[in-house]
């Protein structure tokens, strides 16, 4: 880990250093927080952001840990949705202004095993309107940059969630495949 930052650390490394009191859950949080305050901006990867939700869940998964219960692997790791995943009390847009206001009383099947998992969920990405397109480029909440060739696309539809693993803003993030996007 000494000569890797820890944004682009992987899942097993991440969960060493939070099993090893190295680092906190919300330690760990602030710093993807942090990086999306500070990149997304010019790379447009995330539709809503959720700090207070991820704060609030990275506390729980610092708790836990601390008192032995440890859920597995993706326990206390800050993650990234696909905006086209419901999740209770959160906004689900689909990338569409058909859903710009959309807030759903549940979670989807993968938020719901997600959350059982202990993992933190730091927001909503964005993608191509509807998970329809290979661009990622939406006339409604902007294009999403490549962050190693701002001037180029992502790819899409889960380009949101592609662009916050890569810049180093989500430890995972959660893509779908409408049509050989992922």
């Amino acid at each position: 880990m000494a000569t890797k930052s820890i944004e682009f650390a992987t899942i097993p490394e991440a969960g060493a250093l939070l099993r090893s009191n190295e680092i906190s859950a919300v330690a760990l949080t602030m710093q993807m927080l942090d990086r999306i305050d500070r990149l997304d901006s010019k790379l447009n990867a995330f539709i809503t952001v959720t700090p207070d939700l991820a704060l609030e869940q990275a506390e729980c998964a610092d708790s836990e840990l601390a008192v032995g219960k440890d859920r597995g692997p993706l326990h206390g790791i800050p993650i990234a949705i696909k905006d086209l995943f419901a999740t209770a009390g959160v906004l689900t847009t689909g990338g569409s202004k058909y859903y710009e206001n959309w807030i759903p009383d549940s979670d989807a099947a993968v938020v719901r095993l997600l959350s059982a998992a202990g993992a933190v969920m730091l927001g909503k990405t964005g993608l191509h309107e509807l998970a329809f397109g290979t661009t990622s480029v939406n006339p409604y909440y902007g294009a999403i940059a490549n962050p190693w060739k701002l001037d180029h696309h992502p790819g899409g539809s889960s380009g949101g969630s592609a662009v916050a693993v890569a810049a180093g803003m989500a430890f995972a993030g959660i893509g779908s495949d409408t049509g050989c996007s992922i």
